[in-house]
């Protein structure tokens, strides 16, 4: 009949474990490739899930501010960040970052989010600060261009 659906598989028509090593040992370098590639995105996803420091969206970045006084430190450049900044971040120079910052010493235990233009630079101080110790430790996911992706505000000229 017109429109029918093809009979669903059967286990006759399923491929059997040992068709799957034929298989691979006719395409072994494909086949290599495919589980180094399955392996490297399992060891990235469980890395990522057992980090002790959390990428923020823009979104979650505002709630952690409004709901926790997170304290939101800018790594960009001074001239970056008087172009553009969150309000109430405060820039650091990533040259001078450091767990011993003054800034992070006084602030401890409050939820810290790290900032930069990308994520890239954020997300590496974030591992360094949570290596020293830091408890709750963020950064934001794609940086301020995520933030302006998201149309939210940035403020611009000299401050933090």
């Amino acid at each position: 009949m017109l429109g029918d659906n093809p009979r669903p598989p059967r286990p006759a028509d399923l491929v059997t474990p040992q068709e799957l090593l034929d298989f691979a040992g006719r395409h072994a370098m494909p086949a290599i490739a495919l589980v180094g590639l399955t392996l490297a995105i399992a060891y990235t996803e469980v890395a990522r899930l057992l980090r002790p420091y959390k990428a923020l969206r823009p979104a979650e970045l505002t709630q952690r501010v409004n709901r926790e006084d997170a304290l939101v430190l800018d790594l960009s450049p001074a001239a970056d960040f008087e172009k553009g900044r969150i309000a109430g971040s405060r820039n650091v120079q990533a040259s001078a970052f450091n767990p011993e910052h003054k800034l992070l010493t006084a602030n401890r235990e409050r939820p810290v989010v790290l900032v930069c233009r990308t994520g890239q630079g954020s997300a590496a101080a974030a591992a360094r600060l949570s290596k020293a110790g830091f408890p709750n430790v963020y950064w934001l996911d794609g940086g301020i261009a995520a933030w302006q992706q998201a149309d939210l505000p940035l403020v611009k000229g000299r401050g933090g």
